[in-house]
């Protein structure tokens, strides 16, 4: 990415403070409830660490931004809300506009242009992601020579994207967890790169963003643990009538990949908890988990799961719902 003048306002926050470790979300309004989960689980986690948190988005609103005013209030953390504007993707507006996708998804590669004058190291989180542990092994890696470190997707999702993308290795990551070398990165030219390959290749990435991430970063990024980013997904537990939480070993971020998230209240999971008990300790814990499906997709699991719990009526009902609100094709 070409520099760009003035890409972000800053909204909350000015100081920069010394031994701060620095972690940043790209999320809208919807996930705001999520991210500040996140952010609980990491401090409840994790005390005695002052942490900077970043949030990247398109806007915030003033709700939002009072929620973090008082997370700053009540905890021993600073917070930067980063107004991305959509122009500074303005060079991919013909693309875009020629695709299914959003100038959202090129938020997370203005990361390391819009923080490099606030820290040379940050770690991206998805706001789907708990952490149930602490995090000093991790920020104690080694960072000199490394430009990302990267976590391991699940097997069988890198044998076949290593082999649709042609990887250099059998190797692929998840990009819920990146932990940034900012200056490394941008020497390596790795934003560019990733978009490069976004505007090549795009339509054939199975996940556009990520698939790009893992050619820019081919041969490039540091593989650690599972444990940073343990890809745990309900819908396998609930197509089989599992409601309570599988063994996750020694992990730290647990990342609840997939359409059915843990604040899904339907759903019935015992992840349900894990999320609750952090999202009570929030500015956010007024805002209440979801009692029904939000979307289409999260519809059709929800049939699909009360079919297998045999509330057949139920489960005739939502489906109806999910073929009422799906987009209908041209």
């Amino acid at each position: 990415m070409h520099p760009v003048q003035n890409p972000v306002a800053l909204t909350t926050g000015s100081a920069i403070v010394a031994d701060s470790f620095h972690i940043a979300f790209c999320v809208d309004n919807r996930y705001c409830r999520s991210m500040g989960t996140t952010i609980l689980s990491i401090l409840a986690n994790n005390p005695g660490v002052h942490f900077t948190f970043h949030v990247l988005a398109f806007a915030v609103s003033d709700d939002h931004r009072a929620r973090l005013l008082k997370l700053e209030a009540d905890y021993p953390v600073k917070t930067h809300i980063h107004l991305v504007s959509p122009d500074l993707f303005s060079q991919f507006t013909h693309y875009i506009a020629s695709t299914y996708y959003s100038p959202a998804i090129f938020t997370r590669l203005a990361i390391p242009d819009i923080l490099k004058d606030y820290t040379d190291k940050v770690l991206y989180l998805d706001a789907d992601i708990l952490c149930v542990g602490k995090l000093d092994e991790l920020m104690a890696l080694p960072m000199e020579d490394i430009i990302a470190y990267v976590v391991p997707d699940a097997e069988a999702t890198t044998v076949r994207r290593a082999a649709a993308l042609k990887l250099s290795q059998i190797k692929y990551f998840n990009s819920g967890v990146l932990y940034m070398n900012i200056t490394n990165w941008l020497a390596a030219g790795i934003t560019e790169a990733t978009i490069n390959a976004m505007l090549t290749g795009g339509d054939d990435f199975r996940f556009p963003d990520q698939d790009a991430l893992n050619m820019a970063l081919d041969g490039k990024a540091t593989y650690i643990p599972i444990r940073w980013n343990y890809l745990y997904g309900l819908i396998g537990d609930l197509e089989n009538e599992r409601r309570a939480m599988h063994d996750v070993g020694d992990a730290v971020l647990i990342h609840f990949a997939g359409a059915v998230k843990p604040w899904a209240d339907w759903c019935l999971h015992d992840a349900r908890k894990i999320f609750s008990k952090y999202h009570q300790m929030s500015p956010w814990a007024d805002m209440p988990m979801d009692a029904s499906p939000q979307n289409y997709k999260e519809m059709r699991m929800n049939s699909r799961f009360l079919w297998k719990r045999k509330q057949y009526g139920n489960s005739i009902q939502w489906f109806w719902k999910y073929l009422q609100a799906r987009p209908r094709k041209n």
